[in-house]
């Protein structure tokens, strides 16, 4: 059976990343415990929108340490150890999380978890980039994004079902989750991190091949990259609202029914997602990953901003619809950008750096924004959120104007 034209490139890709896909489907399906984790503080818990938003944030920075230590960790020892022992640790710690009730220790523990799952991150993003090339990645990362988002539209509608009645189940199903995926990784990937031999061969992508010096070194040498990085993390800002803004929004308009109206805007996302991600790809294929991402700001803009105007479910969903479109175009694009222009030397260092940017704006987001709902209120989040991500999507727009110039010019 012929595959439709925009499926064939999915065809051909390394072996490793049909495994890696099963690998994010199982983690996604089982996510249950981080989308709910607004809900739980302030519901279960009790803690105002300020303080969740202190321990939102905390949650989130925690991917901060543990990206540094394990980017570096994993060109020195490889990719695979290092996400076998650092998200086989976080599942452990998510079990007795399941018999502790609504004590406060819960969301420290989820905080070491962060810790430990950042540390899994960059051996991840390191291991796609170590098993692709220029041609095919792109083709590659909108592959494992699509199977993120065919669990991920599974899983929260799930947890969300299960957190009014079987919370407990939501932190036991998400352990059991990784460690289906640990084995499978374990068994069917071999490690990827490249020996000195395939270091020092030919590249046609000369930004990809192997250099000396720390990773600052390196970095300072791509200031584009950096640029990127930095108006990337305002992309995440505002991403962030899409769960803390969004869930306290929710829950003061539809009381006990938010979860389960949540539940239902993740479906959507990952419908959307797992029935467009192949469409947009192939739409947005002959156009450069920085332009994709310039566009993807748009959508986020406008699909975030509307929130300001409405208030019943249908929609809702019809916002989900527009910001997961520009979360496709982020998604697909900006792995890309960063791959072809990290040095296979300094894959996971490079990668645990970018993300530490590029998740700045995700990691205080919360804390920034539960004090500016107290003052100011939910609604009020839309406007400012509308307006930095519109005026970074204009300069992400003229980065890549200067870059194309560059390289003509070159």
């Amino acid at each position: 059976m012929r595959l439709p034209k925009f499926l064939q490139p999915y065809a051909g890709l390394p072996k490793g990343i049909y495994v890696l896909f099963m690998v994010r489907v199982i983690n996604s399906m089982g996510s249950f415990v981080f989308p709910l984790l607004t809900l739980l503080l302030t519901d279960k818990i009790g803690l105002s929108s300020d303080k969740a938003g202190i321990y939102v944030s905390l949650a989130t920075m925690s991917y901060v340490p543990g990206g540094l230590i394990g980017g570096k960790l994993s060109d020195h020892f490889g990719r695979k150890k290092i996400m076998i022992i650092s998200q086989g640790t976080a599942a452990i710690l998510l079990i007795p999380c399941a018999f502790m009730g609504n004590s406060m220790l819960i969301p420290w523990i989820l905080i070491i978890v962060g810790v430990l799952n950042g540390a899994a991150q960059p051996a991840n993003s390191a291991m796609m980039a170590d098993m692709t090339n220029p041609e095919n990645r792109k083709t590659a990362f909108s592959f494992l994004y699509l199977g993120i988002n065919i669990g991920f539209s599974i899983g929260p509608l799930i947890a969300g079902f299960l957190y009014r009645n079987y919370l407990p189940l939501t932190f036991l199903g998400n352990a059991l989750a990784s460690f289906i995926s640990l084995t499978l990784l374990t068994i069917f990937v071999d490690e990827s991190l490249p020996g000195k031999s395939k270091e020092e061969r030919i590249i046609n992508n000369e930004d990809e091949k192997a250099e000396e010096g720390s990773v600052l070194h390196v970095l300072i040498q791509r200031p584009m990259v950096i640029a990127f990085a930095l108006l990337s993390s305002v992309y995440s800002f505002a991403y962030s609202q899409g769960n803390f803004s969004t869930t306290l929004q929710l829950k003061q308009l539809f009381g006990d029914n938010a979860s389960k109206v949540l539940g239902s805007i993740y479906f959507t996302n990952g419908v959307i997602v797992v029935t467009m991600t192949t469409i947009i790809v192939y739409i947005t294929k002959k156009y450069k990953p920085i332009f994709n991402v310039s566009l993807a700001g748009v959508f986020f803009a406008c699909g975030f901003g509307m929130l300001y105007f409405i208030s019943s479910i249908p929609l809702y969903l019809v916002s989900t619809v527009v910001w997961t479109i520009g979360e496709i175009l982020n998604a697909t694009n900006s792995g890309v950008y960063i791959a072809n222009h990290a040095p296979m030397s300094h894959r996971g260092r490079f990668n645990s750096i970018l993300t530490i940017i590029t998740g700045a704006g995700a990691a205080i987001g919360p804390l920034i924004m539960g004090r500016y709902i107290k003052s100011y209120g939910v609604r009020m989040v839309w406007p400012l959120v509308f307006v930095v991500t519109m005026c970074s999507a204009g300069l992400m727009f003229m980065l890549h104007i200067r870059e194309s110039r560059s390289k003509k010019s070159m």
